[in-house]
């Protein structure tokens, strides 16, 4: 039977289970079972996702000290031999992932965004060449199969409920960190397109008045993101370009205001449950993919919509009133 080995991340958790998905795609109707390891209290929180919950006790090991980190891991897989290891593509997996992939001399394919399998050969595909293409990476070496995986492109259903066996391990005792704690300050809440419900976001026809899509944000509370060029052309922060070279995003309502849609752009639109497009080319390939389709110029939308969305509100306070 084959065994998986998922980090949970202690902040950031539900990107953590949604690799659960990753392994059912991995193994399909091959049995298996699936490990997860916590450094932190958020085990409890995985009982019933996963058959087995590894808790590792040493309350020396920081979430931040990525050699004593992977110093455990490397001990459970020597234990368990695992045939494969699942971490998030966040700043800490972005870490631990290549380190862990170092210690066991084995390959490591990062940012993955989707699992294939041709003629019966597990294939892992990436963003290459700055998003530029999607790649399909086979592993003909040695087990296990590593892989970090982008967040926000997965999501794991819940099915039946499993009757998870809790592991409390003690691992060989800690170096002395290297990195030393001198304080601890609260992160100011940012405004990460990721974690928005709603995305205003402008393509190659929005260059003329991209800012305009401010306004249209801001009446329905959400945030604007962009394409890749409009990032290209100074207009916009990558902070906010969505596609393979920028950020995958998951909000429930995406507003495509002037984009063509290509390959690179929809790859970052993984789990988007609403796209409305307004586009003066009714064929795009964005608006094969969306559930609305206006055809017309955005700059007018934004500025019919807007009065519309300011008028209702005057409305709904009038009789509030």
């Amino acid at each position: 039977m084959k065994k998986s080995l998922i980090y949970l991340e202690p902040n950031n958790y539900q990107n953590s289970v949604d690799l659960l998905e990753v392994a059912r795609q991995m193994y399909a109707d091959d049995a298996y079972e699936t490990y997860a390891v916590s450094f932190a209290s958020c085990c409890r929180e995985a009982e019933g996702l996963f058959d087995y919950l590894i808790e590792v006790l040493d309350q020396q090991i920081q979430n931040f000290d990525i050699i004593n980190t992977t110093n455990v891991l490397e001990e459970l897989q020597q234990v368990y031999q695992f045939d494969s290891i699942l971490i998030p593509a966040t700043h800490i997996g972005r870490m631990l992932a290549p380190r862990m992939a170092m210690r066991l001399h084995v390959g490591l394919v990062a940012d993955v965004t989707a699992i294939k399998h041709t003629n019966g050969v597990l294939e892992m595909v990436r963003p290459a060449f700055s998003g530029k293409i999607m790649a399909g990476i086979v592993n003909r070496g040695r087990i296990p199969v590593m892989m970090s995986i982008r967040q926000n492109v997965f999501t794991y259903q819940l099915g039946e409920s499993k009757n998870s066996l809790r592991i409390e391990y003690h691992p060989k005792p800690a170096e002395k960190s290297k990195i030393e704690l001198l304080s601890i300050s609260e992160k100011e809440k940012t405004n990460d397109i990721r974690d928005s419900e709603v995305l205003v976001s402008g393509g190659g026809g929005t260059m003329r008045y991209f800012r305009r899509l401010k306004l249209l944000a801001d009446e329905m509370n959400s945030q604007v993101s962009a394409s890749r060029r409009i990032v290209d052309s100074g207009i916009a922060s990558r902070s906010i370009q969505v596609g393979q070279s920028g950020k995958t995003v998951a909000p429930r309502l995406y507003i495509a205001l002037g984009i063509y849609g290509s390959l690179q752009h929809i790859e970052g639109l993984k789990n988007v449950e609403s796209i409305i497009s307004v586009n003066t080319n009714k064929h795009a390939p964005i608006c094969s993919l969306s559930d609305i389709v206006v055809e017309g110029d955005a700059e007018e939308f934004i500025e019919k919509l807007v009065d519309k969305i300011k008028r209702e509100k005057r409305i709904c306070h009038e009789n509030d009133g």
